[in-house]
């Protein structure tokens, strides 16, 4: 050491205890250990390092590919969409117009003008579609006619809202979609479907023309001979003329029962006192039954037996029962009708019965009488009991029938009573 330096040696200037070996063992020691765990934590760095990357690079090619195949999935249903035979229109809860299709312009005669909402659609297209979002009932499909330079067209247009539509705007900031809606060109359908109807009406009236002619052949034959009785005897003027009568009111039964089935006219009902509409309407067949030798009677004491009904619809019905029994009763035989109140369950009814004493029904042929077209014998074309049943029906009543074969029928009839 020079003389006059301050510097002091190592030794002497580390504490005490560091002078030990044995504690710099232990340091070192120590700092080794310390060493070694801060080596081995970075290796375990490095490994979870090149694990996440590999994680995430795996993570990046499956997102790509996710988008890669959204993106083929997208243009695939865009072209589905496109190729549609249907207009396809779709909006958001803007009510902007997301998506049409080619099929929707070209029905909609929008050709490329730019559609960007309803309202646009609505002032470019014949269609208010404003309204028709409007309608409570736009799930359902609306038929409209459009009038276009090559005729008239008919479409059918129907609203769907989109599942889990909703009216917040998405992550995106645009609004959500809310609705779709469908296009079709329905005319082809609606001009097929008035072919039907005119085919059908060609139909009715070939029928209507049958029925007449084969119901008015025989009562026309039968008048043209009493007219010439009349002209040749005029002494029996009065028998011949009856037989006329009979055969004039059988024309008109025959007529209203066409006209009744084929046009269906509905009755305008008012008080009417069924008793003395019941006479009225025997009376008026009477002819009828003194041609075919059959007595008629007409029973009931009740002079206000008063229901809600139609006194043509009544007559009519009369008509047809008491001739229907008339054609089944042997010359000799018997028709009583019998009017009357009775009460049933509480309420009261108005009820007529027409019981003949002719050959009856078999029970097989009973559950058909009143329909149409259905005649036991095949000689009437079976109309007379189906008009029964819908006259009844509108009068809210019912008819009812009981057979036995070799003694006779009866007919039901129930009105409610006021």
């Amino acid at each position: 050491m020079l003389p006059g330096s301050h510097i002091v040696p190592i030794k002497a200037a580390l504490p005490e205890a560091f002078n030990s070996p044995r504690v710099l063992a232990d340091a070192f020691s120590e700092f080794i250990s310390a060493s070694s765990l801060l080596e081995a934590s970075y290796r375990d760095l490095q490994l979870e390092v090149a694990h996440l990357g590999s994680e995430l690079a795996e993570r990046n090619a499956a997102l790509s590919r996710s988008l890669a195949e959204n993106d083929r999935m997208r243009a695939t249903l865009q072209q589905m969409i496109d190729s549609m035979p249907c207009g396809v229109l779709v909006l958001d809860t803007a009510e902007a117009v997301v998506m049409i299709n080619p099929e929707g312009r070209m029905l909609l005669e929008l050709g490329d003008a730019p559609v960007r909402s309803l309202r646009d659609l609505s002032s470019i297209s014949q269609i208010d579609f404003v309204a028709l979002m409007a309608r409570p009932d736009n799930h359902l499909d609306n038929e409209l006619c459009i009038s276009s330079p090559a005729g008239k067209r008919w479409l059918a247009i129907g609203n769907r809202r989109l599942s889990g539509a909703v009216a917040s705007r998405g992550s995106s900031g645009r609004p959500a979609l809310e609705s779709i809606w469908i296009l079709r060109d329905i005319s082809a359908g609606k001009l097929a479907e008035q072919e039907r109807e005119s085919a059908r009406s060609a139909m009715a009236l070939a029928e209507v023309s049958s029925i007449l002619a084969h119901e008015i052949r025989n009562p026309l034959a039968s008048m043209e001979l009493f007219a010439g009785l009349i002209a040749d005897d005029p002494q029996q003027t009065t028998q011949w003329v009856s037989h006329l009568r009979a055969g004039i009111r059988l024309l008109t039964g025959t007529v209203n029962n066409v006209l009744s089935v084929h046009c269906g006219n509905s009755l305008h009902l008012a008080p009417v006192n069924l008793t003395a509409c019941t006479r009225r309407g025997v009376e008026f067949v009477r002819p009828i039954a003194d041609q075919a030798g059959v007595t008629v009677f007409v029973l009931g004491d009740d002079a206000e037996l008063m229901i809600q009904g139609n006194e043509n619809g009544i007559s009519q019905i009369l008509l047809n029962l008491i001739c229907n029994a008339i054609r089944h009763t042997p010359s000799g035989g018997k028709i009583t009708v019998l009017a009357r109140r009775i009460a049933q369950k509480g309420t009261a009814l108005a009820r007529v019965d027409i019981a003949d004493t002719g050959c009856g029904i078999p029970q097989h042929f009973l559950e058909h009488l009143f329909e149409a077209g259905f005649s036991a014998e095949g000689n009437t074309p079976g109309l007379g009991l189906a008009v029964c049943k819908r006259l009844m029906t509108q009068h809210s009543g019912e008819i009812r029938v009981t057979s036995q074969v070799g003694r006779g029928t009866t007919f039901r009839l129930e009105f409610p009573a006021l």
